[in-house]
């Protein structure tokens, strides 16, 4: 009988702690139809590993621009890099190694009609079928961003999840036989259920931010990985980021492990 006594009261105290750190699910607000009306153009960098001694070198340009037409608003985004593989036997890096990477142009924004009762962010990304990808894919997207109304131990700033469904497909002058090193197309839904913590005022850290999870519906399976990222803000301009991302489960090949950093302007 006292051992079942201090174990219910070792759950309450574990249970009001657990209520001090996080924020209750009732007390977050749907902030999603507050959009940033502020241009960023950023500078990312990755270095991922694929657990066979395969090394991939990525650089990343991204840029975003708010969106508007009659009262829709929105904000689109334009990615495009440029990678590099290589292995323990060729030299990263080195003279002709950097091809042309995935180029990306993603739109989401609030419609007041379409969609209505989910109260989400409704958009869409177009894959290009540039360097080394090899296909068109495309896809729609649902996000939401809620905001806590109380404070926390933890500092909670925010749980955005995000759903894409991409679709890829072949055109006609890059087919397999004449890319024949194009990846299978693409039948991926992706998953982010990205949360912020504020370390510092001007320090943010982000958890599945940058890297989500996913799961292909072509041919099973799941990929899911840690991601965190930190985020400081040198000022109102500059923006710095840190982050990294590790496989958990990968029953659908990803990566083994991922780094990456970014540069972000703001005006």
């Amino acid at each position: 009988m006292k051992f079942f006594l201090f174990l219910l009261l070792s759950s309450l105290i574990s249970f009001s702690h657990a209520e001090d750190l996080l924020v209750p699910i009732s007390k977050f607000d749907n902030d999603s139809q507050q959009l940033a009306d502020s241009r960023v153009l950023e500078f990312w960098a990755y270095h991922n590993y694929d657990g066979s001694d395969n090394y991939v070198n990525t650089l990343t340009l991204r840029y975003y621009n708010p969106l508007e037409y009659d009262s829709w608003r929105g904000r689109v985004r334009l990615d495009t890099s440029v990678v590099s593989n290589f292995n323990s036997l060729t030299a990263p890096n080195g003279s002709g190694q950097y091809s042309a990477g995935n180029t990306m142009l993603t739109v989401w924004g609030q419609d007041h009609t379409f969609l209505k009762p989910l109260h989400a962010l409704f958009g869409g990304r177009v894959i290009f079928p540039f360097g080394n990808n090899g296909q068109w894919a495309v896809g729609p997207q649902l996000g939401w961003t809620f905001t806590p109304e109380v404070d926390s131990l933890l500092h909670v700033t925010d749980f955005s999840p995000l759903l894409r469904y991409m679709y890829g497909f072949d055109t006609k002058n890059n087919s397999p036989s004449v890319n024949p090193n194009q990846p299978p197309l693409l039948r991926k839904l992706q998953i982010f259920p990205t949360i912020g913590f504020e370390l510092t005022p001007n320090t943010m850290l982000r958890f599945w931010d940058e890297n989500g999870m996913a799961y292909n519906s072509a041919g099973g399976g799941w990929f899911v990985p840690i991601d965190a990222m930190v985020t400081h803000r040198l000022d109102k301009n500059w923006v710095v980021a840190i982050g990294g991302s590790k496989q958990l489960v990968q029953t659908y090949r990803q990566y083994d492990w991922s780094s990456y950093a970014k540069i972000s302007f703001n005006f």
